[in-house]
């Protein structure tokens, strides 16, 4: 019998780990070449992992919901014949400790917890760092910071890696209930790791049990209760770490962008025509951010401990709404190298495949810088979250026509212009009011500079 391992793919460049959202076979089931095996989900993108060979499914190794790495035999396929289903024990050690990982979600309507929990645990008062996704599991398992000091780390200089703290909460979980007690009150002797780990643990089984009876009671009669679906608990946990990562600061301006609504007007038919594409805003914005990025390059960066990233590449992430109401963040590559023709290109392609949900989880990895629009929601302006590890994010708002005063050679005139407020939201360690300010008028004055008679 020839048997061929099925692996789990590496869906992008930075992605380690997905996550088994469903199987479409099951052992005994035949395969064909190609065919949909099973589907998983990285961090915002689902995706179908096709069979690489036509045969016989005998081996699954893997549960619906486990968190799997990437290059590890996820299901075995017989080539010659039907072989028998061969024993599913070996997925019970998967590694997939993360499997634990949805309860504690439902239950953690303690996101309070977690913030309060991120000053507590902090990454001044040890000798590792942590970062802020480990600090905010070991707020929600209710971890201190001397039992988070115990856990043997396998990351770079001994640093403690997500993999590291769910495997230690999947073993201190499946312990006798004394054991999770035990470490508990010896690692809480310090009086500050004590508000952190009494609530979590000591009180385990009353959380557990408050927010299952609470909902009547504390909510009345006349409410309808929502399950968030996974991708809002990851949208709702990816915005409380950037907030308790990044110390947040926000700037406005607001620019004249006749110019460019008079061009698109004049021009949307005809490039339509020779391109094939519809030329909308968010390609000219790209653009500007782009050139202006090239002025203040410390934008285009990250921060990790106390080292600052300056990237090199200009990829500029989009925010773009689904039909189920939430937001992904596809990113165009390399937009320092394309001219408005590729930006639209990729603009309009990765719209519509965030809109069919085809698009693949490399198509929202790399961003350095982000735009979202939140005009086309009908706001005048808003106050973005830093989509990290960046540490800027840009939006525009909607454009208003408005009674405008201009200087002119005969003197000041009042016109119609068309108007735009612009905020951008900056990571305060690395960007200081001076540089957040200087970048969001660059931008405001390429989009009021555009040329008007630009040729298509």
């Amino acid at each position: 019998m020839a048997v061929v391992d099925l692996v789990m793919p590496k869906m992008g460049e930075s992605i380690m780990e997905a996550t088994v959202l469903k199987w479409h076979k099951k052992p005994g089931d035949t395969v064909k070449m190609d065919e949909t095996v099973l589907e998983i989900a990285t961090d915002k993108v689902d995706s179908e992992v096709p069979s690489t060979a036509a045969g016989t499914v005998t081996e699954i190794l893997f549960k619906e919901n486990d968190v799997v790495p990437v290059g590890t035999v996820i299901a075995r396929i017989d080539t010659v014949g039907a072989g028998a289903a061969a024993p599913t024990p070996q997925p019970a050690a998967p590694v997939a400790a993360p499997a634990p990982m949805p309860a504690p979600q439902p239950a953690a309507t303690a996101p309070q917890p977690v913030m309060a929990a991120a000053p507590v645990v902090s990454n001044g008062d040890g000798a590792r760092f942590y970062s802020p996704l480990v600090l905010n599991i070991a707020a929600k398992e209710g971890i201190g910071m001397a039992e988070l000091e115990a856990i043997p780390g396998t990351g770079a200089e001994g640093r403690v890696t997500k993999k590291d703290i769910l495997n230690y909460v999947a073993n201190r979980g499946n312990g006798v209930p004394a054991a999770v007690a035990a470490p508990a009150p010896q690692a809480a002797a310090p009086a500050v790791a004590e508000p952190v780990t009494q609530p979590a643990q000591a009180v385990a089984s009353a959380p557990a049990a408050a927010p299952v009876s609470a909902p009547a009671a504390s909510y009345g009669n006349n409410v309808e209760i929502i399950e968030m679906d996974r991708m809002r608990k990851l949208i709702a946990d990816h915005m409380v770490r950037s907030k308790a990562t990044s110390p947040h600061v926000t700037s406005f301006t607001e620019c004249d962008v006749t110019n460019i609504v008079n061009w698109r007007n004049k021009v949307k038919n005809s490039f339509e025509k020779k391109y094939g594409e519809k030329i909308t805003f968010t390609p000219i914005f790209i653009e500007a951010i782009v050139n202006c990025i090239r002025k203040y390059p410390m934008i285009n960066s990250s921060v990790d401990g106390d080292k600052i990233i300056v990237k090199k590449d200009i990829n500029i992430g989009m925010a773009t709404a689904l039909p189920s109401g939430n937001l992904i963040v596809p990113v165009i590559k390399n937009s320092d190298t394309k001219n408005l023709l590729g930006i639209t290109k990729d603009v309009n392609g990765l719209a519509n495949a965030a809109r069919n949900n085809k698009l693949k989880a490399d198509d929202t990895q790399g961003g350095t810088f982000t735009l979202t629009n939140v005009g086309t929601f009908g706001s005048l302006m808003g106050t973005p979250i830093i989509n990290q590890p960046q540490v800027a994010i840009l939006a525009v708002g909607s454009i208003k026509k408005r009674p405008m005063v201009l200087e002119t050679e005969q003197g000041d005139v009042i016109a119609i212009r068309h108007m735009m407020y612009l905020s951008l939201s900056y990571d305060h360690r690395i960007v200081d009011g001076s540089l957040g300010a200087s970048f969001l008028t660059a931008v405001a004055n390429e989009l009021e500079v555009f040329d008007p008679n630009r040729e298509v």
